[in-house]
């Protein structure tokens, strides 16, 4: 099944010292993206790095993921996944973050599992698949 990585994997990705490239080698024989919210998560740790040195550091690391993976825009399919998965929450009582649900809409519209270290709040999305990579 195709994975759809969460900010939080290229987090530990970054923190870990590893490169986005080993992501792809891991996953070479299905088909792995990123939610273009995702993108925007990445460009805003580039934005908030505490130094100049650190942050053309977390700069080429981010591009370096942006010009490696594909990235599945937000859409009208997206969007009413997203709906209904936000209906669906709020009558739960178990909504989770708004970017969350949106790399959650966007996976189950296109048919992926989301690849995340943020296994408590995907595993409320019914019908989502979860996996959590194996650092």
């Amino acid at each position: 099944m195709a994975q759809l990585i969460d900010t939080s994997v290229f987090i530990a990705m970054e923190r870990l010292g590893r490169s986005p490239q080993d992501l792809v080698l891991e996953w070479r024989n299905e088909p792995v993206a990123m939610a273009a919210v995702t993108a925007s998560e990445l460009l805003v740790g580039v934005h908030r790095a505490d130094s100049r040195a650190r942050r053309l550091t977390r700069e080429g690391f981010v591009e370096s993921i942006i010009e490696l993976f594909p990235i599945i825009p937000y859409d009208l399919s997206v969007a009413r996944v997203h709906a209904e998965i936000w209906a669906e929450l709020i009558s739960n009582g178990s909504v989770i973050g708004s970017i969350d649900m949106i790399i959650a809409s966007t996976a189950l519209s296109h048919g992926y599992a989301v690849l995340t270290d943020n296994i408590r709040d995907f595993n409320r999305v019914p019908g989502l698949e979860v996996r959590q990579p194996d650092w």
